[in-house]
């Protein structure tokens, strides 16, 4: 019988390519790691890696088992934590992955009330922009994933959606520019401007809304930190959109925001499978949550 255990170091060593990196990412000795590995070839029948010069590689066999390793240990994961609720949330886990915005915003409200609420419950943060917190989130790394998106593509359909909020974005320029007083501002009339741009999925939004507006941004600057946009404003270097939640989390410093029209905005959302959406501490983690948003 093939155990789960066996899978999750299959899972890493595919990840990490070899014994010894598997050891160091799971915190144990590569005996160990290579011992689990031969059960698992013995369990199996077959064998599930082959050495390539220093690395390992997945034979046919290891391919198919960590395809599926997912689908099982998410399931695996979803009865230990639907149990464990059973005695009242006294025990168990949820691990979120949220983008930086999200994590100084949303997530200190809601981790801070659900361990009010269950104190048993560990609840851990990494933080990660979509669409890489959605494949974390598919593989199993997670429990719910915090992630935003501007259109409603069906790229979430095998997931659980609960929405959280509309964030507007805004548009930054330095102070004493023509605009820093303005109310708003027409987002064609920046056409000339150097732009700072931010996460890749950002970027291509802004460049898509850019388009429409009958112009193509000229981006100087791109950055995944908030601060760092902010601080090219604030230097006169350029002007940027942003969304409201990551104006609320960094100190604007040289720099003014102003409402942007036409008005471009974003859904976030909170995401988990199907399966984990039973287990009674992932729906009480994504209650509050909810329940942050609404503030």
């Amino acid at each position: 019988m093939i155990e789960p255990r066996h899978l999750r170091v299959l899972r890493t060593v595919a990840a990490t390519g070899s014994f010894s990196a598997a050891a160091r990412e799971l915190g144990c000795t590569q005996p160990a790691v290579s011992q689990q590995m031969k059960a698992l070839e013995q369990s199996a029948g077959t064998p599930v890696l082959v050495r390539a010069g220093r690395e390992m590689r997945l034979t046919e066999a290891g391919e198919a088992l960590v395809r599926h390793a997912a689908g099982i240990l998410a399931g695996l994961t979803a009865a230990e934590e639907e149990v464990a609720a059973l005695a009242g949330l006294r025990a168990g886990r949820v691990r979120l992955v949220s983008f930086p915005s999200g994590s100084s915003t949303l997530v200190p409200t809601a981790v801070a009330a659900m361990r009010a609420d269950h104190p048993g419950t560990r609840v851990s943060l990494v933080e990660a922009e979509p669409p890489r917190s959605v494949d974390m989130l598919r593989a199993g790394d997670c429990e719910i994933a915090l992630a935003f998106r501007y259109d409603a593509a069906p790229e979430w359909d095998d997931l659980v959606v609960r929405p959280l909020l509309t964030d507007r974005l805004v548009g930054l320029v330095p102070e004493g520019h023509a605009f820093a007083d303005a109310t708003e501002v027409g987002i064609g009339t920046l056409a000339e401007e150097p732009w700072i741009a931010g996460c890749p999925r950002c970027r291509r939004h802004l460049v898509e809304v850019c388009e429409a507006a009958g112009f193509t941004p000229r981006i100087d600057f791109a950055t995944d930190d908030y601060p760092a946009v902010v601080g090219l404003v604030g230097a006169g270097l350029g002007v940027a959109v942003l969304p409201e939640l990551a104006v609320e989390s960094v100190r604007t410093k040289g720099a003014r925001a102003v409402r942007v029209t036409p008005a471009v905005q974003r859904e976030v959302v909170a995401l988990t499978l199907p399966d984990l959406d039973q287990v009674p501490a992932v729906g009480a983690m994504l209650d509050r949550l909810a329940a942050a948003a609404r503030r």
